[in-house]
């Protein structure tokens, strides 16, 4: 795994530096640039903000990468392992599906400007999650919630990008039910959403 993240930082290198030799070039999504061969630089454009975040790659605790829309998320195992602690909890009885669902929120969360930008900060964001709140987060995940994670990662998002998502038949949070709602799009007992 580390010769693979070094042949990639090297030929990450490389296709940069061919791209920023050209004065003209100008970049008008995300933008990824090199620091040196152990760092990346990931720019994020959101509302004229420019955000950076420093990624050492050459860590090996990275273990999976994220990629939607020209946006990156490097993910550790401790991060794999929290999302299958969450998928367990919030989606127990759910169909895969909705396991998948579940996740993918998590990493909709992350890409999203109006949330924090890694997975332990989106999970732990105060009343985010109902099973952290009540202390139900610490379980041990099954296998079936790992496959639905890794869905996930691999691109299969079934909430079409979706924010939120709430259990009608028992939600206690009455936001959810009132506030207006788009993309919604109902998988199990849940009902996953976005916002106006």
């Amino acid at each position: 795994m580390k010769k693979f993240k070094q042949v990639f930082s090297f030929i990450l290198t490389l296709s940069l530096s061919a791209l920023y030799s050209y004065p003209n070039f100008a970049c008008e999504n995300d933008m990824l640039m090199v620091q040196d061969s152990a760092n990346i630089l990931l720019t994020t454009k959101a509302n004229d903000n420019s955000i950076n975040n420093f990624i050492d790659i050459s860590n090996d605790e990275y273990v999976e990468v994220f990629s939607q829309n020209d946006r990156m998320i490097y993910l550790t195992q401790n991060d794999i392992y929290l999302m299958s602690q969450i998928v367990y909890a919030e989606s127990k009885g759910e169909p895969f599906e909705g396991k998948v669902a579940v996740a993918s929120v998590i990493l909709n969360r992350v890409l999203s400007p109006n949330f924090p930008n890694t997975i332990e900060e989106v999970v732990f964001q105060p009343n985010a999650f109902s099973c952290v709140i009540d202390n139900e987060i610490y379980v041990s995940p099954s296998q079936e919630c790992f496959d639905a994670v890794y869905e996930a990662i691999n691109g299969h998002d079934p909430t079409r990008e979706a924010l939120f998502f709430y259990n009608p038949e028992i939600a206690t949070c009455s936001w959810m039910q009132q506030v207006d709602k788009t993309n919604i799009t109902p998988i199990g007992h849940h009902v996953f959403f976005s916002l106006y």
